[in-house]
């Protein structure tokens, strides 16, 4: 497996928000291939972070897609404001939404990437209705919320799952489909995680908490993606 199928995604809620700009240039000049934007109301989730100014705020600074994480309870009615702040990929959780092929549709008809993002304990069932409609899936190895949580290994077995779902989807034609991990992905398990199908990593502390370390970003980046290459 080459470089090119491994994406690395920095999480920027493990950043510095007030140099956000500095710090998404820095990753992506390190190498990253996303720039991953957790978007939290605390509704669906207890934290509350980002909205779509933020998102277009950073959106001068890069030219790495802005791969935006919806945990939200209000779906629909974010998707036109993150499409318009700059968003290339969104992904949202199904039962946040009343209507997950609606809402499929909405990401797509504003010029985005749809995904649908699995908790550890959500049914992999929506997926049977949905694959083709798919560019991805994002698995949560934590339950969703915050950041430097500790990676849940019975993510590793839906992984799996999902990997087998879309190679038979490819096989059948279908559409490429990302798999992506977010939660508790660092250098000690991201070889499990890639052996295991994923192929799009989320990062968050295990990069920004790594700025000060010798070769900084890039440093940090480059092993990520080596490990995750050497497990593939």
């Amino acid at each position: 497996m080459n470089s090119e199928s491994i994406r690395i995604a920095p999480s920027i809620l493990s950043a510095d928000f007030s140099r956000l700009g500095e710090q998404v240039r820095a990753i992506e000049a390190s190498g990253a291939d996303l720039v991953h934007f957790d978007v939290m109301d605390h509704h669906y989730v207890p934290n509350l972070t980002f909205g779509p100014l933020v998102c277009e705020a950073i959106r001068p600074h890069v030219s790495i897609p802005i791969d935006v994480h919806l945990m939200v309870e209000q779906v629909d009615a974010m998707i036109p404001l993150f499409a318009k702040a700059g968003a290339n990929f969104i992904t949202f959780h199904p039962e946040a939404s009343r209507h997950v092929d609606r809402t499929l549709g909405l990401i797509r008809d504003h010029g985005c990437k749809a995904g649908l993002v699995f908790n550890p304990a959500t049914p992999l069932g929506f997926l049977d209705y949905t694959l083709e409609k798919l560019d991805m899936v994002l698995l949560m190895g934590v339950n969703p919320g915050f950041g430097g949580q500790k990676f849940i290994p019975g993510t590793l077995n839906k992984l799996r799952q999902v990997r087998s779902r879309i190679v038979r989807h490819l096989m059948q034609g279908g559409n490429p489909v990302l798999l992506e991990v977010d939660g508790g992905v660092n250098a000690e398990n991201i070889a499990d995680i890639a052996r295991a199908g994923a192929d799009t990593f989320v990062a968050g502390s295990a990069v920004f908490g790594a700025a000060d370390a010798d070769g900084g970003y890039q440093s940090v980046i480059r092993h990520l993606r080596e490990r995750a290459i050497a497990a593939r």
